[in-house]
């Protein structure tokens, strides 16, 4: 069983980059519903092991999968926010951004393009990748079924459309742009470090 994060910031600390509105309907009520139904499932499949009937396993595993990714991911979305208070790349990850990127401004130009082209609903990360020893961008358009193993997300950014359509709508550069504005870099620094 998982239980819920606590925000690490007032409902309203994100304003105005991220309305108390669309943060309270974001956490209280969709990553809810994901830590409750990853943990109905979790219920679900420890009745199918007491009872040894596993007619609907492939079911139970997709949507242990599809909560438990949207769980996780919700996680690292909401404590990679934070008040716009300035924070900055450690030295070390803004020195493998630049190894990686080119630049800092190349790195947010591609992470800011990658999310505004996630199609329908998604995610879009920074990860580390262990084979390659390198900084990766994913598109994550389907969470529990796109990604790099072995990799270790670093920056993470919901593109599903609950996560910006009350304040932002349809424009999602808006709500990018935004983003950059309330990006907890202490946090992916945090991340980085353990690698």
């Amino acid at each position: 069983m998982i239980k819920m994060i606590d925000l690490p910031y007032p409902m309203n600390a994100l304003e105005p980059y991220y309305t108390m509105e669309t943060l309270d309907l974001h956490y209280n009520v969709l990553y809810k519903g994901y830590v409750d139904n990853f943990n109905k499932t979790e219920e679900k499949l420890k009745n199918v092991r007491e009872s040894n009937d596993y007619s609907n396993i492939k079911c139970l595993e997709k949507n242990l999968s599809f909560f438990g990714s949207g769980a996780i991911l919700h996680e690292l979305f909401f404590m990679n926010l934070g008040p716009a208070i300035p924070t900055s790349p450690s030295v070390e990850l803004m020195n493998q951004i630049i190894m990686d990127f080119g630049s800092f401004e190349k790195f947010k130009k591609q992470f800011s393009e990658a999310s505004s082209q996630v199609e329908a609903s998604g995610w879009c990360l920074l990860v580390w990748t262990n084979r390659l020893n390198r900084l990766n961008i994913l598109q994550c358009e389907k969470h529990q079924n796109l990604t790099l193993w072995g990799c270790k997300p670093i920056l993470v950014i919901d593109m599903w459309e609950h996560s910006y359509y009350l304040q932002y709508k349809t424009k999602r550069p808006e709500y990018i742009d935004a983003f950059w504005n309330i990006v907890n870099w202490n946090e992916a620094n945090k991340r980085f470090n353990k690698k």
